[in-house]
């Protein structure tokens, strides 16, 4: 039921984090999914020096005062749109609670500072361990800089390589134009031309051209598999010549959505880990949604009763 799905938030009071708390909660709005709102902290390790020489015990009290503080503002703020809100302040390392709860969660969301990296006092190395470790979808939201929301969605690029993650991306694109009502359009990128390129290393005599026809096919292929059960989704797709990571820093200018697969075998291989994930996460100018290969396809409910938004 939708009721039962769960969009899982993290957040740490800076815009950034409340900018991923507007997009949840749009997204949310889709289906009657639930917003949860996650404030994740461990305390320092080490201990405080106090005036007279000696040592204190650090008192967690104000840091959890804080904490509150950054979730009920989150609250507030998400509640205005009318969706069901539950909230819940977690200690131990953010990175790893996300990563935990992703397990049970429909969607995980995230802030960038727009600088290239994640914010800094929120997640630390969840700027990579997220996204490359979640059990479900990741959401990275950047900072606004044209002061244009991000949304409602009304359109969507995914990548596609031709793995079996990009597979995923794919038929999760399809859910996500379907949730929105978005635009669709399905890109593959060959990088064919002189210079250091993939495949920059073909001699002139190979026919580029049917190149570019077989990764077409390959593309129809997936988006053919994706749509099925989806008919009311219509799919642009574009066989390209090009850099995958540029081509779709290139597209978010124009979309509201990119959306990624990991773990790919082609374009995408090392998604996360390497220089095409840290490319498109870093230079997209929208949201980018990153698919792990083992994300569930249905968005199935929670199976376990003791995540925070089943006791709250």
């Amino acid at each position: 039921m939708a009721e039962d799905k769960v969009v899982l938030v993290g957040v740490d009071g800076s815009p950034e984090s409340l900018g991923a708390v507007d997009w949840a909660v749009a997204r949310a709005a889709r289906e009657g999914w639930r917003v949860h709102i996650l404030c994740a902290y461990s305390l320092p390790s080490f201990t405080a020096a106090s005036l007279d020489g000696g040592y204190a015990a650090l008192d967690d009290r104000a840091i959890r005062a804080g904490a509150q503080a950054v979730v009920d503002e989150a609250v507030a703020r998400a509640q205005q749109a009318g969706v069901a809100v539950t909230s819940s302040l977690e200690t131990g390392d953010p990175a790893g609670v996300l990563v935990d709860l992703s397990a049970d969660a429909a969607l995980a969301v995230v802030g960038t500072r727009g600088g290239g990296g994640f914010a800094d006092r929120l997640l630390g190395t969840v700027s990579s361990a997220l996204p490359a470790h979640a059990k479900c979808p990741t959401v990275i939201v950047p900072r606004h800089t044209t002061g244009a929301a991000f949304t409602p969605v009304k359109r969507i690029v995914v990548g596609v390589d031709g793995s079996g993650s990009a597979h995923k991306a794919v038929r999760r694109a399809v859910r996500e134009a379907e949730a929105w009502d978005a635009e669709l359009t399905a890109v593959a990128a060959v990088p064919m031309s002189t210079g250091s390129g993939a495949l920059a290393w073909l001699p002139a005599a190979v026919d580029r051209q049917q190149v570019l026809a077989d990764v077409r096919a390959g593309l129809d292929h997936a988006v053919a598999e994706a749509l099925e059960g989806h008919s009311g989704v219509a799919v642009s797709r574009h066989a390209l010549d090009g850099n995958a990571a540029e081509l779709l820093a290139e597209f978010s200018t124009a979309v509201d959505l990119v959306v990624v697969g990991s773990r790919g075998r082609g374009g995408f291989a090392g998604l996360l880990l390497g220089s095409t994930s840290q490319a498109v996460l870093s230079h997209a100018a929208c949201p980018v949604m990153v698919v792990p290969a083992r994300a569930k396809d249905d968005d199935s409910a929670v199976t376990r009763s003791n995540v925070p938004w089943e006791r709250a």
